[in-house]
């Protein structure tokens, strides 16, 4: 074999490799975006590379597959809906106390899963495993939350950290818990009954 033949096969195999290192990197790129969503896109700006932020992913991962996760019973699952219903009454009545309380919930809740409940940031990172499409809406919640134990939120913010609580917490019960009702707001003219939405 001639040296020009030894240096084009090595060439070839180098390509070769290089194709199927490309390969399967592209996969686990496109495993992480469809399992994240866009937690994905939020790691990637988050972090100083795209390399970077699918290792924290990985390791996301790795972690979740740690946790003792439970599916809730059937009653579980019956009276988070009926606490649901029941928080979403009260919001006409009292805002500002019912977001607290739909933090708390879903914190409960959470935890019945298996999900660890201390630092939000690990929480957040536990969470995009299974239920990342949701995050945003949970990430929305919570800052209206602190806004609101602040004194600094509006009644509609918090009527939208209601519905974005919700959208977690239905993701984690695995069911809507009451329907597509929102929160109503009181208006000025409205009576003391809560109508059906």
């Amino acid at each position: 074999m001639s040296p020009t033949q030894v240096i084009v096969i090595v060439l070839v195999v180098l390509v070769i490799a290089a194709l199927a290192v490309a390969a399967r990197s592209y996969a686990r790129r496109r495993a992480l975006r469809s399992r994240f969503g866009p937690e994905y896109d939020r790691a990637v700006a988050e972090q100083d590379s795209r390399t970077a932020a699918e290792r924290e992913l990985r390791e996301r991962e790795r972690r979740h597959a740690e946790l003792a996760l439970t599916p809730l019973a059937p009653e579980s699952r019956a009276r988070y809906a009926a606490a649901w219903e029941e928080l979403q009454v009260r919001f006409v009545d009292s805002p500002a106390e019912t977001v607290g309380d739909a933090d708390e919930l879903v914190t409960r809740l959470i935890a019945e899963r298996g999900y660890p409940t201390g630092d939000f940031s690990d929480q957040i990172a536990h969470l995009s495993v299974e239920h990342a499409r949701t995050l945003g809406h949970y990430r929305d919640a919570h800052e209206i939350h602190l806004r609101n134990s602040r004194g600094e939120a509006s009644t509609e913010e918090l009527r939208q950290a209601v519905v974005h609580y919700r959208a977690l917490f239905a993701d984690l019960l695995g069911e809507e818990p009451v329907g597509h009702r929102p929160p109503e707001q009181r208006s000025p003219d409205s009576q003391h009954d809560v109508t059906s939405r």
